[in-house]
């Protein structure tokens, strides 16, 4: 393949998949973008047999924090403020050292973590970095949001035993600094006692409760509560495997579901799972809801409720964000399920191979990348080099070897 410096090329023999089906059809990418018809001098990409997927969002990620062991406990915590408070003890310990690594290294590694499963854009619950806009950070990170961490633990406050007179004005403040149209994110009810079952009620009585509210966790809310924030236009974003760790139980989907308004995410690996491909797997086993629907959990309901609309689809003008599995033909939904980060064929990122097996290293040089070998869990891969990020990087990301 000739080197091309825009990154062109077509994909021809594949199934896509769409929100309620896979169609065989070809897709041309260039400059970053997907559109209807091929580019003149694109290169084209034979993936018959294989399955294109749109890049996966995590709606909820602290990218800094995924280097950092999680609490030991043998018992689960009440709410996440009971867990915080166990944290200091916990960091002047082994972890301690975790989260010494500079700040800029821990967030390149935690986008890391995200594409090598296949997740291309990561809503990042803590503030915007700079960092984010370097050209080769491995994921998008949407920079129009509003956040707050929670109603114990605001902006520039660590008091969660504070009654909420402190916290008001400053969780005011962030919602209503927050840009029009834009999501407003913040763990709400992360817990399973009476201060969790009160959250949401304090939290509309600060004028916090709308189309623009995002609620992360959302543990303790009752069904009528759920319904209440539903009815306001609020969204829920499900973190099971952060909540079983943490709190020993999680939110049931299906109201939050039937209303369109619930995204799946991993959390930071400090309490939740590995990466959204495992998170896809313990959604599957926390509820009823189909393969089908927990694809639309990580692809076309976050990127609505992020208000996103050029990621989660493999339509003209979206992102040319996607991933590549192997096709065994039938139901393409389960194979996501089924699907771990080793046996991902390629991942691609904003138009340009980001991660593929060794056979396909001729696509991702030919789109100007520089392949680089790494194993992946034991299996070999490539990488774009530059992906990999400043030294140290890489020995963060547990299963990934760079020396071969």
């Amino acid at each position: 393949m000739v080197k091309q410096l825009d990154a062109r090329f077509s994909i021809t023999g594949a199934r896509i998949v769409m929100p309620t089906t896979a169609m065989a059809a070809a897709i041309h990418c260039v400059g970053g973008r997907i559109q209807a018809q091929p580019a003149d001098g694109a290169c084209t990409v034979d993936l018959r047999d294989h399955l294109l997927i749109p890049g996966l969002i995590n709606a909820h990620d602290h990218l800094h924090l995924n280097n950092i062991p999680p609490v030991p406990h043998t018992t689960s915590f009440a709410s996440s403020y009971a867990w915080i408070a166990a944290m200091p003890a916990h960091l002047a310990g082994a972890a301690g050292a975790a989260a010494a690594v500079p700040r800029p290294l821990r967030l390149w590694q935690g986008a890391l973590k995200n594409l090598l499963a296949g997740v291309t854009t990561v809503q990042h619950h803590d503030p915007w970095e700079p960092l984010f806009a370097e050209p080769d950070f491995p994921v998008h990170v949407p920079q129009r949001y509003g956040w707050c961490h929670s109603l114990g633990l605001a902006p520039d406050t660590h008091d969660p035993t504070s009654a909420l007179p402190i916290y008001g004005p400053a969780v005011r403040a962030s919602y209503r600094a927050t840009p029009a149209g834009a999501p407003w994110i913040m763990h709400l009810a992360e817990g399973v006692d009476a201060g969790a079952r009160a959250e949401l009620d304090l939290l509309a009585q600060l004028g916090c409760l709308g189309p623009q509210s995002r609620l992360v966790h959302a543990v303790g809310l009752s069904a009528a509560q759920q319904e209440r924030a539903l009815a306001c236009g609020a969204g829920l974003i499900w973190c099971p495997s952060s909540n079983l760790v943490m709190l020993g139980a999680t939110l049931d989907p299906q109201r939050a579901y039937a209303a369109d308004r619930l995204a799946l995410a991993t959390d930071a690996r400090l309490t939740g799972a590995r990466d959204l491909l495992d998170e896809l797997r313990i959604a599957a086993q926390q509820s009823s809801l189909p393969p089908a629907a927990l694809f639309r959990l990580s692809t076309t309901t976050p990127a609505r409720l992020l208000g996103l609309d050029d990621v989660g689809a493999l339509t003209p003008g979206c992102r040319a964000d996607l991933f590549v599995l192997a096709d065994p033909g039938g139901d393409p939904y389960p194979t996501l399920l089924d699907a771990q980060r080793s046996a991902i064929r390629a991942v691609v990122r904003a138009g340009r191979p980001a991660l593929v097996d060794p056979d396909l290293g001729d696509w991702m040089a030919a789109c100007g990348g520089t392949p680089t070998p790494i194993r992946i869990d034991g299996r070999p891969k490539l990488i774009d080099k530059a992906l990999l990020g400043p030294p140290g990087v890489a020995e963060l990301e547990p299963g990934l070897e760079t020396e071969l």
